[in-house]
């Protein structure tokens, strides 16, 4: 009676698996973003919305690319149907402070009384 030789199955499967272990961690990533560095206490985890803008001045909303022309409609709209509890603004430390200043003046505008600013961790000396 012949048997079935799985040796070289079990060899593909484990080179397959090798391949999603190692891209699985990229292809999560979000937006790409440095953070400013400050010594700040963590924040809570929170139910909130995560607006973004990274260093070519793009801003997005939970990952979502917006336009800047459209961020304070977009935005307002979220927030009327979302209700979110927070928002956390998040800017990448390259972007030129007024443009971080409009998003936030547009995020206080939409009635979102809780902002928060993101930061990275300093480094310790």
């Amino acid at each position: 009676m012949a048997d079935v030789n799985v040796t070289s199955l079990v060899d593909v499967m484990l080179v397959l698996l090798i391949i999603f272990m190692i891209t699985a961690p990229i292809m999560q990533g979000g937006v790409d973003v440095e953070l400013p560095k400050a010594q700040a206490r963590p924040l809570s985890p929170k139910e909130g919305m995560v607006v973004t803008v990274n260093r070519d001045g793009r801003i997005f909303v939970d990952q979502t690319a917006v336009s800047m022309n459209d961020f304070r409609v977009t935005f307002r709209s979220l927030v009327a149907t979302r209700h979110p509890s927070g928002v956390y603004l998040q800017a990448d430390q390259r972007v030129p402070y007024g443009r971080v200043v409009q998003v936030l003046a547009i995020i206080r505008a939409s009635g979102v009384g809780n902002v928060g600013l993101v930061a990275a961790e300093e480094d310790s000396p």
